[in-house]
């Protein structure tokens, strides 16, 4: 009996999305940045999972360029917050090939994730869902759009200074 899935496919996504959780938890940032698409979208919504980022407040709404101005201004050592850096260590689980919408070409995943952060200030949490839209390219997978989804998105959130 078949379910339909494609093993392989799934192997390949996670493998994609372990990877780019360590190179952000590892701060290294011109790898992480490079798996980005061109028209890439980095999104992470506040007061809600469902809201307007064009009309509302989020965490963070990068498109390429912010994304690319973001990892600059944390190589630069200079950025008060992340001086010294947050050590971070995130533990990604529940990885699901989603149905794409039927209009794209796009691989759409789903994962669960935890990030134990470790400042001067002490530990934090951060737990949420990241959905991804993938695009397969010469260099292989590379994000389009990624979603972050913090469990506590409706309240008062502590400083994040980090790539989540």
């Amino acid at each position: 009996m078949s379910t339909g899935l494609d093993v392989d496919l799934l192997r390949e996504v996670e493998q994609f999305i372990y990877r780019e959780a360590r190179l952000a938890d590892e701060l290294e940032y011109d790898e992480w940045e490079a798996l980005w698409t061109d028209d890439a979208i980095y999104w992470v919504p506040a007061n809600g999972d469902d809201i307007d980022p064009t009309t509302q407040m989020s965490v963070l709404f990068d498109n390429r360029s912010r994304i690319s101005t973001r990892i600059k201004q944390l190589q630069t050592g200079k950025r008060h917050s992340q001086n010294p850096p947050s050590r971070l260590r995130r533990l990604v689980s529940n990885v699901e090939l989603l149905e794409p919408d039927g209009t794209s070409e796009e691989i759409h995943a789903g994962a669960n994730f935890i990030v134990y952060e470790s400042r001067e200030r002490g530990v934090t949490l951060w737990a949420g869902r990241s959905e991804y839209r993938l695009r397969r390219t010469d260099d292989g997978l590379r994000m389009a759009y990624k979603k972050v989804l913090l469990v506590n998105n409706d309240r008062p959130l502590s400083t994040m200074s980090f790539l989540i």
